[in-house]
């Protein structure tokens, strides 16, 4: 059995190398071919009708999100929270909850490029994840963990390429070495799965007067994002800049920042993020959910804080704590 494991990973590995290496070498006159066909065919040979129907790579958002059971900002506002930091830890699973009130600094991303990053008066829930790329974004903070030489600046850009849909032979750079050291060969292939090339001009123009007012901004942000981790050549504030757009988004009055989500696991979380990278969680467990002899673990690393505006960004959550903030 143990061979049996070894030759599998070992073809896994094998297949990986020899397909990147030979769609590397036809990448430049596939990109040509493609804007040839978008200046003289149209869309329909380009198949944006697809294109523009590829499911997101994450696609939680708050329409995902469990109201029954919510409760508002002064809800619980005379506990006095814990360390969550100074829980038992479950192996890599996250930390095994007691009754009583937790609260953590902790590391979050940004899974939504070409929106908002989040205001003071945003109110965010908690949400599953969801998408495509579900397991991949996982295996990414869950590894972050056991890599503490890999900035967080360097994971964010390799998620937001994620969610751009990048190719993995389209990679270069210090993402590319991001992706190499936190995802195994077999997560590394899941990551052509309904992934894009960079779209020309052409083709760029032709989708977005397909798409609404509203869709424009992301989908031509992923574009960009495309294009620019394919150059090789690049800062993390040229990510940020095209991954976040100036301004705020208006916040929602019927969901304050603050609010309590019921959990499906029966406990209460809410969320206050500082910027995307940041976020400050507060959780609260009854005392009739802690029964003997069963853990109640909380794993961050599944959950998306997702704000109420989606035209702000949806935050994925760790269990990495930030020591020291203010």
């Amino acid at each position: 059995m143990k061979i049996q494991k070894m030759v599998l990973k070992l073809s896994l590995l094998l297949s990986f190398i020899l397909t990147t290496e030979l769609a590397t070498a036809q990448l430049g006159g596939f990109l040509n071919k493609v804007g040839k066909v978008a200046t003289s065919k149209g869309t329909q040979a380009l198949g944006l009708d697809k294109l523009l129907k590829e499911p997101e790579a994450i696609s939680t958002n708050f329409e995902d999100v469990d109201r029954k059971g919510e409760q508002m900002p002064s809800f619980q506002q005379d506990a006095n929270y814990k360390p969550l930091q100074e829980l038992p830890r479950n192996a890599k699973d996250g930390y095994i909850l007691q009754a009583g009130h937790f609260e953590m600094t902790n590391k979050s991303y940004c899974l939504k490029a070409g929106t908002h990053a989040p205001s003071s008066g945003d109110g965010y829930m908690y949400a599953p994840t969801l998408g495509k790329k579900k397991e991949v974004v996982t295996a990414i903070l869950k590894s972050a963990e056991q890599h503490p030489e890999v900035k967080q600046s360097d994971i964010q850009m390799l998620l937001w390429t994620i969610i751009a849909k990048t190719k993995f032979i389209d990679y270069a750079g210090s993402v590319k070495e991001t992706a190499l050291t936190l995802l195994t060969p077999k997560q590394l292939l899941q990551l052509e799965g309904g992934a894009l090339g960079i779209l020309p001009f052409d083709a760029m123009a032709a989708a977005k007067e397909q798409l609404p007012a509203s869709l424009r901004a992301v989908f031509e942000a992923e574009n960009n994002i495309r294009s620019l981790v394919s150059s090789g050549n690049y800062s993390y504030e040229e990510f940020e800049q095209y991954a976040i757009l100036a301004g705020m988004a208006m916040p929602r009055t019927d969901t304050p920042s603050g609010i309590w989500t019921l959990h499906p696991d029966g406990y209460y979380i809410r969320y206050f993020p500082s910027g995307y990278s940041i976020t400050r969680i507060q959780i609260y467990v009854p005392e009739e959910l802690i029964k003997p002899g069963k853990k109640l673990i909380y794993d961050a690393t599944d959950d998306i804080s997702c704000p109420a505006n989606n035209g702000s960004q949806r935050l994925a959550q760790t269990n990495e704590p930030i020591q020291n903030h203010e």
